[in-house]
């Protein structure tokens, strides 16, 4: 019962963060959470919280004004956030193929609501990454079932 009770703090936390959201932007959050976690390649260090928000700000700003039929490619600040931004750039043109400008926006707002949950993070520099990380790795539900907590005679 506790896993539960910090699952559901933890869904709660993330949601209060990322606003009021539609089902397709939910989706994008999640498809965009499940790259944020993906295993790092051999010999890259472990991503941040700082990176994440870095990467996603600049890829808010690149839908933002693609969505209005401008091309602007705003790059991250960071090594790290430009890879990710590479790479989810790619995803994310995948996923929206035909969408046009209502995707694009769509995009944009999921980008920008993973930016301000990252960039708040706290003291941890992988606060908000673990925190997604618990949130979609209980989703699968517990690899080994609980034991019983109520003994029988």
């Amino acid at each position: 019962m506790h896993a539960r009770r910090q699952h559901d703090a933890d869904l709660r936390q993330l949601m209060q963060g990322t606003g009021r959201l539609s089902e397709g932007q939910l989706q994008l959050l999640f498809l965009m959470h499940s790259y944020f976690l993906r295993p790092e390649a051999e010999g890259q260090p472990r991503i941040v919280d700082a990176e994440v928000a870095d990467a996603a700000g600049a890829l808010a700003v690149t839908f933002e004004t693609a969505s209005r039929g401008l091309v602007l490619e705003h790059q991250p600040a960071t090594p790290a956030g430009r890879r990710m931004a590479g790479e989810l750039r790619g995803i994310l043109q995948q996923a929206g193929r035909g969408g046009g400008s209502r995707f694009e926006a769509e995009v944009a707002v999921v980008l920008r609501a993973i930016e301000r949950g990252a960039a708040q993070s706290g003291e941890h520099p992988r606060a908000y990454l673990d925190l997604v990380a618990r949130i979609l790795g209980d989703t699968a539900g517990p690899a080994v079932p609980e034991a019983p907590r109520i003994v029988l005679p």
